[in-house]
This record gives structure tokens, C-alpha cells and sequence, in this order.
């Protein structure tokens, strides 16, 4: 159990610490993996940047994902929770749209137009407060990779035991301070567990 996301992240600041990293760059996902992504840039002396994904939300339960979709036109997504949930491709394409909105909103607020930090030939480590189905987490390490990466880390407070095989090949490399044999949601992990707001998010960016 974490006390809060300052605490998470500065557990998971040691770790990522131990593996002496050549040239990294922290890239958080908003809103709640900022606040962990900070501790871990921090600790490391490496700038911060936002990495920007959202989750494709299934109709009446947004917070179960059918995929992801990211910057540069990532996009991942779960065929067998689209068949199970019987959501056909006009009803994905109206969410997905939506959900592109609000990424352009995000990496407008959040970086003011700059563009992102430039990732080529550096090692990317993509942070957020907790890995669930893995989806934004899939998609986030595709961006990284478009933007240039050489190596990407995943890195995370907590995520389901078998978290890495279900992810494969995403990531380079993969690092938790959890690994959770049973997992129902992020947020149980943790005794204060806020949304986390825009303008923390730009906080943090800007120190």
C-alpha cells in the first residue's frame, strides 16, 4: 500500500535509479502518472515530459478499456473486449473521436505548443501511477518509440502479477514495485488516491 502518489513515486524513483540508465527522459501519463513521473526525474536528474494517451472506455464503464489511443495516430485496441461488450466500429470510431479531442486539449494546456521533447537515441521511461489492462501503457510505449527512443522502461507502482507477459514486447524493459496477484483496480493499492488535477499537471512540468 502506497500513502499517496508522492510516496509511490519515490519508491519507484529507486528502483529505476538502480538500473544507471544511459541519457534517460521521464515521460509521465496524465493526469495521475505525473505526479509519480516528477519523484522519478527528481531522483534521476533527467527532464520530465508528458507522453499523451487515452483510454478507449467501454460504453456505460468508461474506466474499462477497450484499447488506447496515443499521439503521432497510435492505436491499440482489445478485439476480444470489443466482441464481448458487442461494440461495433461506428460506436468505437464516435468514442475514439472524442477521446482524440481531449488529446489535442491535453498537449495544448499541458505543453503550450511546444512539441515534445525530442526522444531520439535516448532510453524512455514511461510512467504511471498503475498498469490495469495495460492498454494506455501499450499505447504509450508505441509514441516513445515514434518520437525516437532507442530503449523504453516501463515503470509503475503497481501492476498485475503477470502484467509482463501480458505485455510482451511493448517495452524493453519493465519495472514495479508491486506485482499484485490480485488485482481489481490502481486505486485500491493506494490510501489517498485524488484525481489529480490540470493544473498540478502543468506545476510539475514547469519545475
Amino acid at each position: 500500500m502506497f500513502r499517496d502518489r508522492e510516496d509511490a513515486g519515490g519508491r519507484l524513483a529507486e528502483l529505476v535509479a538502480h538500473l544507471r540508465l544511459p541519457d534517460p527522459v521521464i515521460l509521465g501519463l496524465p493526469r495521475g502518472g505525473v505526479p509519480v513521473a516528477a519523484r522519478v526525474a527528481r531522483r534521476l536528474g533527467a527532464p520530465l515530459d508528458v507522453l499523451l494517451v487515452r483510454k478507449l472506455g467501454a460504453p456505460g464503464y468508461p474506466e474499462y478499456a477497450m484499447g488506447a489511443i496515443g499521439e503521432r495516430g497510435v492505436r491499440v485496441v482489445r478485439p476480444a473486449v470489443l466482441q464481448a461488450l458487442s461494440v461495433g466500429a461506428d460506436e468505437l470510431a464516435a468514442i475514439e473521436g472524442r477521446e482524440r479531442g481531449e488529446l489535442g486539449r491535453r498537449a495544448e494546456r499541458y505543453r503550450g505548443g511546444r512539441p515534445p521533447l525530442d526522444l531520439t537515441g535516448r532510453c524512455a521511461v514511461v510512467v504511471d501511477d498503475g498498469v490495469a489492462t495495460g492498454a494506455t501503457a501499450e499505447a504509450a510505449c508505441s509514441v516513445a518509440r515514434l518520437l525516437g527512443a532507442r530503449e523504453t522502461v516501463l515503470a509503475t507502482p503497481v501492476a498485475p502479477a503477470d502484467w509482463v507477459e501480458a505485455l510482451g514486447e511493448a517495452a524493453d524493459e519493465y519495472v514495479a514495485v508491486e506485482e499484485a496477484e490480485a488485482f481489481a483496480s490502481v486505486g485500491r493499492f493506494y490510501a489517498r488516491f485524488e484525481q489529480v488535477s490540470d493544473e498540478e499537471v502543468v506545476r510539475l512540468l514547469a519545475s
